[in-house]
């Protein structure tokens, strides 16, 4: 009897079921076998990362203990700071010890040398005596640009001329021009040039000569009725005063 005719898209019993993307030979190998059991790779990894055992030690041998350094204290970080020059100087020849620098020395000579005392400066040479031959000194001042007008200044001069100072201060004391008030300036100014330069007495001197000239105008103008100009003069003057021991005292 002929088998019944296979129809399109029905499935035999008698083959076996295929897998997709499987050989036939591939579908017969992948049978497992029972004789090659795989290992692992987990467990391998970590025999292979355990570390060795540490050999043991034996009980015979102690265990060495760590040197322990003694502690220094002060003093005998000075100790050795004194004796450490000495004992060089005796090993080194005289040739390097003469070329050592200054801060190999003992504390001791270091701290003698800081204690001793500077030296005292000398005195100032002292200026020679005055000739009693010589014509006295003549001490000047001089103030310029002073902005008052030689006139105004003469007005106020002419009473201090020939004073002593001590007159003359008093004089431009109660004066009642306000150049006054420039004259006495240029009066004490003399009188410290005569102390500090010429080693003189101030309230010893006498005006020997005073002036006043002309200095300078300073020329403005100022607006005045039918756009005129009217020119307005700003006068100065130069002061000058000349101090001389009085009559017997120099």
């Amino acid at each position: 009897m002929s088998p019944a005719p296979r129809r399109r898209g029905s499935k035999s019993t008698d083959e076996p079921e295929k897998v997709e993307g499987e050989t036939p030979d591939a579908a017969e190998n992948s049978e497992p076998s029972a004789a090659k059991p795989k290992r692992p790779r987990k467990a391998k990894a970590k025999a292979k990362a355990k570390p060795a055992a540490p050999e043991p030690v034996p009980e015979s041998a102690p265990a060495a203990e760590p040197e322990v350094e003694p502690v220094k204290t002060q003093g005998d970080k000075a100790a050795d700071e004194d004796l450490a020059p000495a004992a060089d100087a005796d090993l080194a020849p005289a040739a390097d010890a003469e070329a050592a620098p200054a801060a190999a020395k003992p504390r001791r000579a270091r701290r003698a040398k800081a204690e001793e005392k500077p030296a005292e400066p000398a005195p100032a040479p002292k200026r020679p005596a005055r000739d009693p031959d010589a014509a006295p000194p003549m001490v000047r001042a001089h103030a310029k640009y002073v902005r008052t007008s030689a006139r105004k200044a003469r007005l106020v001069c002419d009473h201090i001329r020939g004073k002593s100072v001590q007159e003359a201060r008093a004089i431009l004391a109660h004066a009642n021009r306000e150049v006054a008030r420039d004259w006495t300036k240029l009066l004490e100014s003399a009188v410290a040039n005569a102390e500090h330069n010429h080693e003189l007495v101030g309230d010893e001197l006498r005006i020997h000569a005073v002036k006043a000239d002309e200095g300078p105008t300073l020329k403005r103008f100022r607006p005045r009725a039918m756009g005129r100009a009217t020119p307005i003069r700003k006068r100065t003057s130069h002061l000058s005063i000349t101090l001389t021991p009085k009559d017997g005292d120099y």
